[in-house]
């Protein structure tokens, strides 16, 4: 139990990452660039999906193999900027169930809500995948990682880009006890005092879905 923290530490990866954090690096190629990666990513967020066994013929004799077990996965991305990480997902994961989850900051408190969902009723024995672009100071991610916890799930993975020392520990300061694995294409250095990321990539919703004029930290 407890949380465990994987981060993908493949060549493929950094050289993909470092594309994506680029400021000169237009919408269209961050979408395609973020769907790679999280292939990439759920790979690694995968290792310990479950498997059972299937009969099957080969061209030469008859054998064992294996087949993901049901309950189907669910995969789960956070909106807006999780949207941009799914297809990246079922692309390595087609016979997952899609849930998704709408958060949104309270302006007076910073505390992050659920204003939206959209997931099956009872997530008992299934295992879960959270995505979520950045892991800042983890808020909206711990609110979703509760949400499924309460709906009955006993397996958690998050899977995001980047993530900065802060976020990680306050999610594993939360979590304690529960099954919750993070997986990051890498850790940054740490918050800035606007609460991004550094060095990051600034605001993925943005980058991903392109706003009028340029990034700004606002």
């Amino acid at each position: 139990m407890g949380m465990h923290v994987h981060v993908a530490d493949h060549p493929l990866i950094s050289h993909k990452l470092s594309l994506l954090r680029d400021q000169s690096t237009p919408s269209p190629v961050f979408r395609a660039l973020t769907s790679e990666l999280v292939t990439l990513l759920a790979y690694e967020a995968t290792r310990h999906i479950r498997v059972e066994d299937r009969e099957i013929v080969t061209p030469v004799t008859t054998m064992t193999g294996k087949k993901l077990a049901k309950p189907r996965p669910v995969v789960v991305p956070i909106l807006r900027a999780g949207l941009g990480m799914l297809e990246g997902m079922v692309q390595l994961l087609p016979s997952a169930e899609v849930g998704f989850l709408g958060m949104v900051r309270n302006e007076e408190t910073l505390q992050p809500s659920v204003y939206a969902e959209r997931l099956p009723e009872n997530l008992a024995d299934r295992q879960c995948f959270i995505l979520d672009p950045m892991l800042a100071t983890g808020g909206s991610l711990l609110q979703a990682i509760n949400f499924v916890f309460d709906k009955g799930a006993t397996e958690v993975t998050a899977v995001c880009l980047l993530a900065a020392p802060e976020g990680l520990a306050a999610i594993e300061k939360a979590t304690q006890g529960r099954d919750v694995s993070i997986v990051l294409g890498a850790l940054d250095e740490k918050l800035n005092d606007r609460g991004f990321i550094v060095p990051g990539l600034g605001d993925a919703g943005d980058r991903l879905y392109g706003t009028v004029g340029q990034f700004t930290e606002t």
